[in-house]
């Protein structure tokens, strides 16, 4: 029998029993047995079979809230904010991946990376500078951008320093890997844009830049912005919110996160690249042999364990499901495969629907803990077959000088009470 085929099995197996489990659970029996514990006697009790308090009255009218608001009882579900940096002009707040289902981020929790504050921008009177080699020089209002045919896409996009390379790594799944967000972005594509101011001979990049304080300057690949490359001015259904780029931003997927520009404000095609700080002194690899990565556009294949990961607890043994997120930049996840013996043997996953290009996966694997210790991890395997390192196989290359593009295997550490911790802390 194949690995494949006795992993098939066993996790169908692992479905039966949970769907048994579950069943015995909510026959009647079951609930007789419940309805006669002494918690249950107590009056005003809000468990079955007494009527919860919230039955007994009618709730807050929905004119309280004309902008929707998740339960008070989430309250705790927010954007992770370090508090051992300081937030100030440059500034960032990660996503809590381990509190989130699916693949679509919602606005709100999305990540923010941004290196001169939040400007607030006016989009009647925000402008987009097309010029260069071009035969048109064109000024385009936002009313003229959402004139052209628009399009709706799902990306993630992700900084490059998701994570650093040395330790403090972080404890939860958001302080490793939470600058990674996915959403479903609505614009204009690159190319109908240039199409429209005509590209010269010999055009080879396209200068980004975006009207934060900080004028965030990038150099892009004229290929990249003739494929995929979006004009972008909604998020999930609604306007991009300041953190985001309103009115206008870059999306370059795939690409690292620095390049998808916000508050675009300027495209300048050009024969060379800038060189601007944000591609040389920053977003750059120093490699052991005094060289460095430059212009290492896309991000690899990378996956994370979000259930259980670092912080959370297993209170019981038995069914786990194991579940996790995982994303390339060279297009479509293929495989996503995980271990719960430390990485001494792996087992497939199954990827939820949808898998999309160069989108966040969300895969799920059944698990019985036995409750003694365990080290779980997953990786990542795209289309191309770029399958997913470990820290030590990334820093036997890149060397500990390199601070972007770690997408290292991250495995958590279960001990016998059920605590989940980091387990390269």
């Amino acid at each position: 029998m194949s690995e494949r085929t006795r992993g098939k099995r066993v996790r169908e197996a692992s479905r039966r029993h949970f769907l048994q489990t579950s069943a015995a659970l909510a026959s009647g029996s079951a609930l007789a047995g419940l309805a006669g514990t002494n918690a249950l006697a107590e009056p005003n009790n809000n468990l079955p079979p007494n009527v919860p308090e919230w039955m007994k009255a009618p709730g807050d009218p929905m004119g309280s809230q004309p902008y929707g608001a998740p339960s008070v009882h989430e309250r705790g579900v927010v954007k992770n904010i370090s508090k051992t940096l300081q937030q100030y002009i440059s500034a960032s707040g990660r996503t809590p991946l381990q509190e989130l289902d699916g693949i679509i981020t919602p606005n709100g929790l999305f990540y923010e990376r941004h290196h001169g504050g939040v400007p607030t921008i006016d989009p009647a009177e925000h402008r987009l500078m097309l010029h260069g080699m071009v035969d048109r020089p064109l000024l385009f209002t936002m009313e003229d951008i959402r004139r052209f045919p628009s399009q709706s896409r799902i990306h993630f996009i992700e900084c490059s320093g998701n994570p650093v390379y040395t330790k403090p790594y972080g404890k939860t799944a958001s302080d490793l890997v939470g600058l990674v967000s996915c959403a479903e972005w609505t614009g204009v594509p690159l190319k109908t844009v240039l199409d429209e101011a005509g590209l010269r001979a010999g055009a080879k990049w396209i200068v980004a830049e975006g009207a934060d304080a900080a004028a965030l300057t990038r150099s892009i690949p004229i290929e990249k912005c003739l494929d995929d490359a979006m004009l972008v001015y909604s998020q999930n259904g609604e306007r991009l919110r300041p953190q985001q780029g309103y009115p206008l931003r870059l999306l370059l997927p795939g690409f690292e996160g620095n390049m998808n520009v916000k508050w675009l404000r300027r495209l300048k095609v050009v024969a060379e690249p800038a060189y601007s700080r944000e591609e040389t002194s920053k977003y750059t690899d120093p490699l052991p042999d005094g060289t460095a990565r430059e212009f290492s556009f896309y991000m690899e294949a990378k996956s994370i364990i979000t259930r259980p990961s670092g912080g959370q607890r297993l209170t019981t043994k038995g069914f786990c499901e194991i579940s996790g997120l995982a994303w390339s930049g060279h297009g479509t996840i293929k495989r996503v495969e995980v271990s719960v013996d430390g990485g001494n043997s792996w087992r497939d996953a199954e990827l939820q629907e949808p898998v999309l290009t160069r989108a966040l996966t969300r895969f799920r694997y059944p698990w019985h803990w036995d409750g003694t210790q365990a080290v779980i991890q997953s990786r990542a395997i795209d289309e191309t077959g770029y399958v997913q390192p470990t820290l030590a196989e990334l820093v036997a290359v890149r060397g500990l000088n390199s601070f972007y593009h770690n997408n290292a295997i991250w495995p958590w550490r279960i001990d016998a009470s059920g605590e989940v911790s980091n387990a390269q802390a």
